[in-house]
């Protein structure tokens, strides 16, 4: 797939990023190999490949890390007693995004 550099700075406007011409003109052959890469590896054939269950460490089928126990969760209360700032049951923060 061939991206143009129309569609690097659509997605950068999205994350919020300032980019370069010459930025801009290096992302888009960047980018555009990469998924010319994953349209390659698409095309193969997994059909006969196992689905991996656990690639952290050999085990059981049904192995997992650790065991889910359930807790009782924290109330708004306990979650928001150390919060610097809090306001109708959540924490306050400052406002960083800027447009």
């Amino acid at each position: 797939m061939k991206l143009t550099e129309e569609n690097v700075r659509y997605v950068a406007s999205l994350a919020n990023l300032t980019l370069s011409e010459q930025e801009i003109h290096q992302y888009t052959a960047d980018l555009s190999g990469i998924l010319s890469h994953m349209e390659k590896l698409n095309e193969l054939d997994t059909s006969q490949i196992e689905p991996m269950t656990q690639v952290l460490f050999a085990g059981q089928e049904n192995d997992s890390l650790r065991e889910d126990i359930e807790h009782t969760p924290l109330s708004n209360e306990v979650a928001l007693a150390n919060a610097p700032l809090a306001a109708a049951g959540y924490f306050k923060v400052p406002k960083v995004i800027e447009r």
